[in-house]
């Protein structure tokens, strides 16, 4: 089964950027399934962030447009969320999916204080 490892969280001051990565241990996978990053605050659901469809179709949450980016590698290998402008209220574990198969990573966790 295909294995995905989020990597690129850490502590950030507000205001600041960070890219997170998602890599899929199967080749070209996100040529063929949608992609989706995901949050949970500690006491909260976890959220959608952002997806990035097989057409390169792209939807974020309210919350980030503007200031966050999805995208994905040209050997659909590995995804990205490029988070600018960061917040406290960003601050969350940060987990990707494959959205067409409910294959979840581990998170990466991203704080944002100062």
């Amino acid at each position: 089964q295909v294995q995905l490892v989020e990597s690129g969280g850490g502590l950030v001051q507000p205001g600041g950027s960070l890219r997170l990565s998602c890599a899929a241990s199967s080749r070209n996978i996100f040529f063929f399934n949608d992609v989706g990053w995901y949050r949970q605050a500690p006491g909260k659901e976890r959220a959608l962030v952002a997806t990035h469809t097989v057409n390169r179709e792209t939807n974020y949450a309210d919350s980030v447009k503007g200031r966050f980016r999805i995208s994905r590698d040209d050997a659909g290998n590995t995804a990205y969320l490029q988070m600018n402008n960061l917040e406290p209220e960003d601050t969350a574990t940060y987990y990707c999916k494959l959205v067409n198969l409910g294959v979840w990573g581990q998170g990466t966790q991203v704080t944002v204080s100062s």
